[in-house]
């Protein structure tokens, strides 16, 4: 019966019958003897239990701590802090630069904390609001192709894919970009129009750094009207000069025994004698270098062809992949910044962080030795940004020296200029500016809290694993130029490569990698044609595309037009894999078109080449709907074949400048149009 419908029932008349029958009794009887039973059997089982290490709770704990620890809204209250500085950083400037904005905090009534987006519950920003006077400021790096960085990706995917109520929250944002990169500054710009869309209240302007004009200038005239903004916004004052302090204390370890102590390893100790994978940024695989070859003819320079071996390491890639290399600093520096310094190099210590809530407890593996941190986990060969220059001034015992450091870090266009001039034209790094500043010794403690972390070196990988499984190859150009002062600066990562050869009757050289994945890669379909720009060490991934589509081609697949331009100076003295090419050409797997620039009078670049093909360019992306890659200078040469495409499309796809803009930009939405770029 519907319920709606049911006749309502009478209530039952009341008895005057005693609260319990014997019945009744004889059941309550029951009841509390089962109970008290059941009660006496679960104690003996928690009692016989106890005595066990109980592991079901302690993820629960760990997991409460972990989210705990990484709660930088209960850091910024529990330490009084209102400013916290957050950064995307894939070379250790972006990191670099959040450090010295939170350390400057203090000097306006900002106690500030810096923290890593992949280490931290993002949603948090939402009840930054609810400390008074509150600021949260980004320092994002742009990566590859307009991308965010690898600990900033998490993120950037959050603020992009939701709709978060940010009203309340102050913040500001400085980007690192490269101009010569087309998608310049991408990151830093879409945070900043993105945060105030969500409700976030912008404390000051969008700033814009460019590496490859001088990004410490950019950041310095961004964050001295930074500060005066901070103040006015918030209604506070500077406590006047700032004061310099260090970020860590130095603590001597004699007695450590030598098991614990750390010799080059990125994170876990004795992660390079005990190798377990999975194997990346922090935990490199020691692989050995089974080849290592000259690939120039002749000439001054030398191009190196090198074979990792990754057999049994369950690392995978694919042909456009990049590897990545830890190198090793020069022993020659080592020794002489140790000598400029003082300091004795066996000496060993640790250095700990003086803010105890921070995460980063040492700026590196510790305990290890002067000798270790100086050769593995300090960018020893990096030129000194104004901030170390300013440290190292109050180490001069000559006044001239003192007042010539704090020239170059002040905030006038002379001094400016006067940094541009003796450090970075100069290419002058720490070890030539203590050598050229006779009364300059600071403490090598010191020295290696103020120089950034040796990050690891990304190659475009040259083999594709479909012939290569179990190896890695890697085409990398020698590093070596005189500088204005008439030194000889080395790469860090090139030379330490060129000195790594296999020796017969010798173990093999080991050095630590790990694979970076890349978007850079092949269309999914054998047949669609392909279009490859690839000048010098350019090359490189398309060696592994080329093998890649030979492979499938051998297999009987349908294979697509395969282009490659490909350009050097001198055809007998730097064209790098030339037989190979050659071959490829010779069996119909390439259309090879090359470009000799020094081998006549006139001379001749691939963008020549593009030119005069515009007919073939545009049956490729136009009509076939293929695919166009870049790899080498972004400088210059991506910069010329982006414009040489847009003018195909204009002349021979009959579209205005705008449209053909357009195509390209729908181009790389579809990844039908990529580019491996370096500057």
């Amino acid at each position: 019966m519907d319920a709606q419908t049911e006749p309502e029932v009478p209530p039952a008349p009341v008895s005057e019958e005693p609260f319990l029958g014997p019945l009744d009794i004889i059941l309550l009887t029951v009841l509390i003897g089962g109970a008290a039973w059941y009660f006496l059997k679960n104690k003996k089982k928690d009692t016989q239990a106890s005595q066990f290490k109980s592991y079901s709770i302690q993820p629960t704990t760990v997991n409460t701590m972990t989210m705990a620890e990484n709660s930088f809204i209960k850091k910024l209250k529990s330490s009084g802090r209102r400013l916290v500085v957050f950064y995307g950083s894939q070379t250790g400037t972006a990191e670099e630069f959040a450090g010295r904005l939170a350390k400057e905090g203090l000097r306006y009534q900002m106690k500030g904390m810096v923290a890593d987006p992949e280490e931290c519950d993002m949603e948090e920003l939402l009840s930054l609001k609810d400390i008074d006077k509150s600021l949260a400021v980004f320092c994002l790096a742009t990566y590859g192709e307009g991308d965010p960085t690898d600990n900033c990706m998490e993120f950037y995917d959050w603020i992009q894919n939701n709709d978060v109520d940010f009203s309340g929250l102050n913040y500001a944002v400085f980007g690192l970009g490269n101009k010569t990169y087309e998608h310049y500054n991408k990151v830093g710009i879409y945070v900043d129009k993105r945060l105030e869309e969500l409700g976030a209240n912008r404390v000051f302007e969008l700033g814009l750094g460019d590496d490859d004009a001088n990004i410490e200038d950019d950041f310095i005239t961004w964050k001295d009207k930074f500060w005066p903004a901070v103040c006015d916004h918030f209604g506070i004052e500077s406590s006047g000069e700032d004061v310099l302090m260090r970020q860590y204390r130095l603590l001597e370890q004699p007695e450590t025994p030598a098991e614990r102590l750390y010799t080059g390893e990125v994170a876990r100790l004795h992660s390079l004698q005990t190798q377990r994978p999975p194997f990346d940024a922090k935990n490199p695989f020691l692989a050995p270098i089974k080849v290592n070859r000259e690939l120039h003819k002749a000439g001054d320079r030398s191009c190196m062809h090198i074979e990792f071996d990754i057999e049994g390491s369950k690392m995978r890639y694919e042909a456009g992949d990049h590897l990545a290399m830890y190198p090793v600093n020069d022993q020659d520096l080592v020794l002489r910044l140790g000598k400029l310094c003082n300091a004795d190099l066996d000496t060993i210590f640790s250095l700990i962080n003086t803010d105890t809530d921070s995460s980063k407890k040492h700026p590196f593996p510790c305990p290890t030795t002067y000798r270790t941190a100086l050769t593995h986990y300090l960018e020893i060969t990096a030129l000194p940004r104004t901030h170390i220059l300013k440290e190292l001034a109050e180490y001069c015992s000559d006044e001239k020296d003192k007042e010539f450091l704090r020239f170059m870090c002040s905030t006038n266009p002379e001094g400016k200029a006067k940094y541009q001039e003796w450090v970075q034209d100069s290419c002058r790094n720490i070890v030539h500016v203590l050598e050229d500043l006779p009364s300059c010794r600071p403490p090598v403690d010191h020295i290696c809290e103020l120089l950034p972390r040796l990050q690891p070196r990304y190659y475009s990988i040259s083999s594709s694993s479909k012939l290569y499984p179990t190896t890695v190859h890697v085409t990398a150009v020698l590093v070596k130029y005189q500088t204005k002062t008439g030194r000889v600066n080395n790469g860090v990562a090139t030379t330490f490569l060129s000195m790594k050869h296999p020796l017969n009757g010798e173990p093999l050289p080991r050095v630590p990698i790990f694979i970076r994945k890349s978007q850079f890669r092949l269309p999914a379909k054998t047949e669609t044609p392909v279009i490859m720009v690839g000048p010098g060490t350019g090359l490189a991934p398309f060696r592994g595309f080329i093998q890649e589509r030979d492979f499938h081609k051998k297999d009987g697949k349908d294979i697509g037009q395969t282009i490659l331009y490909f350009g050097c100076r001198k055809r007998a003295e730097d064209y790098i894999y030339e037989e190979e090419l050659e071959d490829y050409a010779q069996s119909g797997t390439i259309k090879l078109r090359t470009a000799f620039s020094r081998d006549q009078p006139q001379k001749v670049y691939v963008t020549h080449l593009l030119e005069e093909d515009m007919d073939l360019l545009w049956d490729v992306i136009g009509e076939k709907k293929g695919h166009f890659y870049i790899c080498g200078d972004a400088k210059n040469m991506a910069t010329d074949v982006r414009n040489i495409l847009l003018k195909v499309l204009q002349s021979k796809g009959n579209m205005s400048e705008s449209e053909a803009v357009q195509y390209i930009k729908k181009m790389e939405a579809q990844k039908r149009y990529s580019a491996d770029v370096w500057s």
